[in-house]
């Protein structure tokens, strides 16, 4: 199939021609005719897949600059409003409408103009509230309401502000979620706003077939060395080391600079230009290791990723799934590397457990030099996260127990 049988106007594609775009994912092949139709519609795909062109299209040919906010996409970062709005104003080329990302961490002032002028918003479900609540957007013309990641806008506690947001949309004729997992929680969300919606599912993007795993059982004590050993062997593309909180991604990147790693950091904790500056940085190969918590593991496009390390094991399943997403794909291989101590096992247990095809091969760990631990003034709000121990230990989760024997 091919763009021009959805009979999309020609100015949009013309867009997508000039992306380099010339066949259409699963998703957007299942999910572009419905959302030109009209229809509300559930869209499962992976992380990567083409989701935000799909309800791009939708958008960008209901639209119009005359009649004010007509359409509203809400995301769970910054990151990842910044990316979609980057992809709608690539998409609508030529058609001279005014689309704009809303979210914290910067002033809010010039976004009090910006969205007296805006036709198309992404927002954050926190800043776009802070704005319902001073009455500084009109909601009443949006036409177009979109989810991005809709599960992950339950992990993260946004869920009362999604509701009252859906809510102050009443003139809203379609809805769209999309979400990488669809949830019961999701499902029941769209029960609530959605008129028999249209069920979309994707395969997801990476290739298993492209994807080694495997896990290192190692002491706690040990376990910043033997990824430190690790990365010294590594000559491919970029890698992402994932932990559990700001502290730990703080504490990894100062011992692997302090090893002469051209790494850099990225968490919830960074002002919003520092946060852009770094996904910049990294997506442009300026820096070959981006150590991070999941706020990069969901929804970002990262390309040339050969190697995800979990420095720590993630306490939801669905995580790890989302962060083994950024490698293995379009066609190339890509690497799984789990760091496992004590600490880790019940988390491990439980993604072994819900996730049985996976083949997660057994290292013997090799021989190593012990890394004397640099270490980083405490976070308050990672005091109460875990993950790290005051003896010197890596990856620790009070909520972990043992189950997860030494093999």
């Amino acid at each position: 199939m091919k763009f021009e049988e959805f009979k999309l106007s020609k100015q949009l594609q013309e867009a997508i021609k000039k992306l380099g775009i010339d066949k259409p994912t699963e998703i957007q092949e299942g999910s572009i005719p419905p959302i030109l139709e009209g229809r509300d519609l559930i869209g499962e795909s992976a992380t990567g897949s083409g989701k935000t062109l799909a309800f791009g299209c939708g958008i960008l040919e209901k639209v119009n600059n005359k009649e004010g906010l007509q359409a509203l996409v809400l995301t769970p970062t910054r990151e990842l409003a910044d990316q979609v709005k980057d992809m709608l104003v690539r998409l609508s080329q030529g058609k001279y409408i005014n689309i704009i990302a809303v979210y914290g961490g910067v002033s809010l002032n010039p976004q009090f103009q910006e969205l007296k002028r805006a036709n198309v918003v992404v927002a954050t479900p926190g800043r776009f509230m802070d704005h319902l609540n001073r009455r500084t957007v009109d909601t009443s013309r949006v036409k177009i309401l979109v989810l991005d990641e809709a599960d992950r806008m339950f992990d993260m506690g946004f869920i009362d502000d999604v509701n009252q947001i859906i809510k102050s949309c009443p003139n809203r004729n379609q809805n769209l979620f999309f979400s990488a997992t669809i949830s019961s929680r999701v499902k029941e969300l769209a029960r609530k706003y959605m008129k028999n919606p249209v069920e979309v599912n994707a395969d997801n993007k990476v290739d298993p077939s492209k994807l080694k795993q495997i896990y290192y059982d190692v002491e706690r004590n040990l376990k910043l060395s033997l990824l430190i050993h690790l990365l010294q062997k590594e000559k491919s593309g970029l890698i992402m080391v994932f932990c559990n909180t700001r502290k730990m991604t703080d504490i990894v990147v100062k011992n692997l600079r302090t090893q002469r790693f051209d790494a850099i950091a990225i968490h919830g904790g960074f002002s919003q230009n520092k946060r852009t500056n770094t996904m910049d940085m990294f997506n442009k190969g300026k820096v070959g290791v981006l150590v991070c918590t999941d706020v990069a593991a969901r929804g970002l496009h990262i390309e040339n990723v050969s190697h995800v390390y979990n420095f720590n094991i993630p306490n939801d399943p669905k995580d790890y799934v989302h962060r083994i997403g950024r490698t293995a794909r379009a066609g190339k291989d890509g690497k799984v590397v789990n760091l496992l101590c004590d600490y880790d096992y019940d988390n491990f247990s439980k993604i072994t457990h819900d996730y049985r095809e996976f083949k997660i091969e057994k290292i013997k760990v090799p021989q190593i030099e012990r890394i004397a631990m640099v270490k980083v003034a405490e976070r308050r709000d990672d005091r109460r996260g875990g993950n790290y121990s005051r003896s010197g230990g890596f990856g620790r989760n009070r909520n972990n127990s043992r189950n997860f024997k030494r093999r």
